[in-house]
């Protein structure tokens, strides 16, 4: 989308979403034409756009605003910029105003950890703009290219710091002489030598990043080390000049030239801690395999990953990693998965098995049909989600931007009436600065930029390499606070590979009951339907053909067979249908107090039911364990089930379940998990399936089993890769850790300014010291996230 016009009568092109017809074209350019300064307004409806000749006085929010009241919407899409340039959370506020400020631009958070920008634009917002808007704010920005690496630099990135250490160690060397009884002081000159470098080429980033700070209307870090080193340096060279060698009083080039380099030494040591909170990206893009073997025409090359198609033949030999997604044809081998999904043991693969990009393949020789490729792989969307999850912004962060905010200005003030205070109370202008330049130097409000990311990041990463895929930030924070944690049965608490166990007719074989109940179960893929075609594949059954086929949510489905239509179901749909049970009900009463989940066939138009099938299902193994442990760490648990309340009671009696529901609808699920909302519980609720993706959206933390649906996974904010119920109770003691990190981190970055301010405000602490502290503050900020990295799934 172009920027607003400046120019008389300039063309301004913006996307207009959900027209549909000729009248919708024409409502939206009777609309466009009625605002201030529209010569003409023309809209297509094949480009979906609206172009319009405008004077300046016509600004894009009018534009959206116009579009709106017609009934229409301006496209939005996400926007990824990395910038570089940013020294501390009001580096974080700089940028995220300038940006917020484009036209186009609805919502943009920025992080100070990952160095990204992430925005959500009208579509068509040129990003060249907004890149443009960043490099005025005093910022460099470049588009984000997912999975790439920035590129490594000539030198390594430690020289600055061996250069500005070795320029001023000679010194430090005589204050630490000094303190051991030594008297000896390297000649005036001598340290304008070695100090101007430091200052001015060392430092000259600190000059740079301050000016544009300044330019723009606010400060930063930068400028606080720029203002405070300049003023002891230049205290120094006043003092050489006046007073020449001799009779002349202690210089301060050694306080400029150490906190200079304490600086570039906290930033170095800050920037290889963040790489290292990043690993678990690295690891993952690790796993892509650049080539792969693909067989064409009986015939096998080697060609390079972009060049494979879905449906290509791939050969994936012993000990290599699988280089797609797909679906094993020929062979048996056994997969080691667990940089994928946290799963130890390899897992057996053999034919019409799924295999995952990035596997590790055992002794067996596989041949896999591709079904998905770059950016639709499940490694390349688990790379997404948790890149996703490390650039969002939490919660608790609005708190350090508002600080961050106001942060530097504060500091300054303080400096200057440090600076006020001592010159008026001791008279003396060298000690005023000294301690004004201690001020500047100790309050570095980085730390308060990298206290919440830097945890999110080590979190999430260490979460992800034990298939624990946290999408968002605020998931991440919200599930310390988890009380109570809703299960669905079918495939979650239980195998959801229920078998066909019995079957009832009421004046029908049970070959004809099985014939009819295959035919209308063959093309649906809920665990019963899989059921009852596989037991009619082993009974030799033929399954007799259905149309029309609609599948009626939480009761079951209908269709026609031979022209007459059929039900099969739930005890709930036959009611419905006002279709009686009798006949048949004190079997199915003895089946359900067996724990059985009942299905119920009928013909439509008749009275009563022609019968019923019967179904087990059985409990993971670990789900009790894992339920328990749940409630040992202060956990609710309950089930949620549309299975009959025998069968629920029988598989809660297993796990030693005391609160369940049965016999509901997701709808129903979703009101019961606002009823424990209501009842004051932070409530997630674990779920696999379509029908649970409004309970896990209802949630506060929705949780999805890997092994379930795409749909259940993007309403879920926590994916578990395996479904392993214990991975439950990990990501809330995950979340739990990461959430004490972040509290950590910001008690100890607001106490070394609360603290440190104060001190050097009245003279305890010299600028050295206060540097030292100041560089201290971020990298121990940063290692105290990176502890996340040692944490195990099992602790609490």
């Amino acid at each position: 989308m172009q920027s607003e016009t400046k120019e008389q009568n300039s063309q301004l092109t913006v996307p207009v979403a959900g027209m549909t017809c000729a009248s919708c074209v024409s409502r939206v350019e009777k609309v466009l034409a009625r605002l201030p300064g529209v010569q003409a307004a023309s809209v297509n409806l094949a480009s979906e756009s609206a172009t319009l000749t405008a004077g300046p006085e016509l600004t894009l929010a009018m534009v959206r605003s116009a579009i709106a009241q017609a009934g229409f919407s301006v496209p939005q899409q996400t926007l990824t910029l990395a910038i570089g340039g940013m020294s501390c959370a009001s580096c974080v506020g700089r940028v995220e105003k300038v940006l917020a400020r484009e036209p186009g631009v609805r919502e943009v958070s920025v992080n100070l950890a990952t160095e990204q920008a992430t925005l959500l634009v009208d579509q068509g917002v040129d990003s060249a703009s907004l890149m443009a808007a960043v490099a005025r704010a005093g910022y460099s920005a470049s588009l984000h290219q997912e999975g790439k690496d920035s590129p490594r630099p000539a030198l390594p990135a430690w020289w600055p710091v061996a250069v500005s250490g070795a320029l001023s160690l000679p010194l430090v060397l005589p204050m630490l002489a000094e303190l051991a009884g030594g008297h000896w002081m390297l000649p005036g000159w001598l340290q304008l030598l070695l100090a101007t470098p430091v200052q001015f080429w060392l430092g000259a980033r600190f000059y740079r990043a301050g000016y544009l700070a300044l330019r723009a209307g606010s400060g930063n870090m930068d400028l606080l080390v720029a203002l405070g080193t300049s003023a002891a340096y230049g205290l120094s060279v006043y003092l050489l000049l006046r007073h020449g060698e001799h009779g002349m009083p202690h210089l301060y080039f050694e306080a400029s030239a150490v906190v200079i380099s304490l600086v570039l030494l906290g930033k170095w040591l800050e920037a290889r801690a963040k790489r290292q909170t990043s690993e678990a990206i690295r690891a993952l893009q690790a796993l892509r395999p650049a080539t792969a073997r693909r067989r064409r025409d009986g015939r096998d090359e080697d060609v390079p990953i972009a060049l494979i198609t879905v449906g290509d033949l791939v050969v994936v030999r012993p000990g290599e990693r699988v280089p797609v997604d797909g679906e094993v044809v020929e062979g048996s081998s056994q997969l080691d998965e667990a940089l994928l999904t946290g799963e130890s043991l390899p897992v057996p693969k053999g034919p019409g098995e799924r295999v995952t990009g990035g596997a590790i393949n055992g002794d067996g020789l596989l041949l896999v049909r591709t079904v998905a490729i770059g950016a639709e792989t499940t490694l390349a969307r688990i790379i997404r989600l948790v890149e996703h999850a490390q650039a969002a912004k939490a919660p608790i962060q609005r708190l350090v931007d508002q600080v961050s905010a106001v942060f530097v200005p504060v500091v300054l003030v303080i400096a200057l009436l440090t600076l006020l205070a001592w010159w008026l109370l001791a008279g003396q202008l060298e000690p005023a600065i000294i301690n004004a330049v201690a001020v500047l130097v100790i309050a570095c409000p980085c730390a308060l930029g990298l206290a919440t990311p830097t945890a999110i990041m080590a979190g999430t990463g260490v979460a992800a390499r034990h298939g624990i895929l946290i999408k968002d930030a605020e998931a991440l924070e919200t599930a310390h606070r988890i009380s109570a944690v809703a299960f669905d049965k079918t495939g979650t608490l239980t195998e959801g590979k229920p078998r066909l166990l019995a079957i009832a007719g009421n004046g029908v074989s049970d070959a004809t009951l099985l014939a009819l109940a295959a035919g209308l179960q063959a093309g649906s893929e809920h665990p019963l339907a899989h059921a009852v075609v596989g037991a009619a594949q082993q009974a030799s059954v033929a399954a007799l053909p259905a149309s029309k086929l609609q599948a009626l949510p939480g009761r079951g489905i209908q269709g026609e067979i031979d022209g007459a239509g059929y039900l099969l179901g739930t005890a709930r749909l036959m009611q419905e249908q006002g279709i009686a049970l009798a006949g048949l009900a004190e079997q199915a009463a003895a089946l359900e107090q067996q724990g059985r989940t009942l299905s119920w066939l009928a013909r439509v138009g008749e009275p009563s039911v022609l019968g019923l099938l019967a179904f087990g299902d059985a409990v993971k193994p670990g789900a009790a364990a894992a339920l328990a442990r749940l409630q040992a760490m202060g956990v609710q648990t309950i089930m949620l089930t549309g299975d009959n309340q025998g069968a629920a009671a029988q598989v809660a009696a297993e796990l030693g379940l005391s609160q369940f529901q049965a016999g509901i609808l997701p709808a129903d699920k979703a009101q019961a998990l606002l009823a424990l909302k209501a009842e004051g519980h932070v409530v997630a609720m674990v779920g696999d399936g379509i029908n649970d993706a409004p309970a896990l959206a209802a949630a506060d933390v929705g949780i999805a089993m890997g092994s379930g649906t795409d749909v259940a996974m993007h309403a879920a904010g926590i994916t578990l890769m395996r479904g392993d119920l214990a991975r439950v109770a990990d990501a809330i003691a995950i979340s739990r850790r990461s959430y004490a990190k972040i509290r950590q981190n910001l008690f100890w970055a607001f106490c070394y300014n609360v603290v440190g301010i104060p001190l050097a405000a009245m003279g305890l602490l010299n600028p050295v010291v206060a540097g030292a502290a100041m560089a201290f503050s971020s990298v121990s900020v940063v290692a105290n996230a990176l502890l996340l990295r040692r944490w195990q799934p099992g602790g609490r």
